[in-house]
């Protein structure tokens, strides 16, 4: 086989790869060059969508630093999840205050403090709460502590 012809056949065997890529169905060099082109250019808006969307969600994350608060219901219990992009002093005690008043047990938990906010834990209660009650009283100790550590 000539150069040539290997050289040609390499082209032919990449331009049968960008048409699999692109999804297109163009059969000729041209087509599949101009599906190529229209492909990549969506996908430079896809990412444009999603750079804005980022930054969207890391403005609101700035506007509302107050931490994630997430409760399900187990078959004897809670599980509750806590998280926060910022390490915030004083919140855990809170927290576990909000445990007592609650009545609410705690049977296992998991917290890092370091950079972030994170609580894991599981509880159990003896009075009949919902997960929403334990959701609020979590968000209400948040808020207390929150409003407690601009005042220092």
């Amino acid at each position: 086989m000539s150069s040539k012809e290997r050289k040609k056949a390499a082209l032919y065997e990449k331009l049968l790869q960008l048409r699999a890529a692109t999804n297109s169905s163009a059969l000729n060099k041209t087509s599949i060059i101009v599906d190529a082109s229209k492909y990549i250019e969506e996908l430079k808006r896809k990412v444009d969508a999603m750079r804005q969307g980022v930054g969207t969600s890391q403005n609101s994350i700035a506007q509302n630093p107050l931490p994630a608060v997430t409760v399900e219901t187990l078959e004897k219990g809670f599980q509750i999840h806590v998280l926060s992009e910022k390490n915030c002093p004083g919140l855990l005690v809170s927290i576990l205050e909000a445990f007592e008043e609650l009545g609410l047990d705690v049977l296992d938990a998991r917290v890092s403090c370091s950079d972030t906010f994170q609580l894991e834990a599981v509880g159990e209660a003896a009075d009949s709460i919902d997960a929403q009650a334990v959701k609020e009283a979590v968000l209400q100790a948040i808020q207390t502590w929150s409003t407690s550590s601009e005042q220092d």
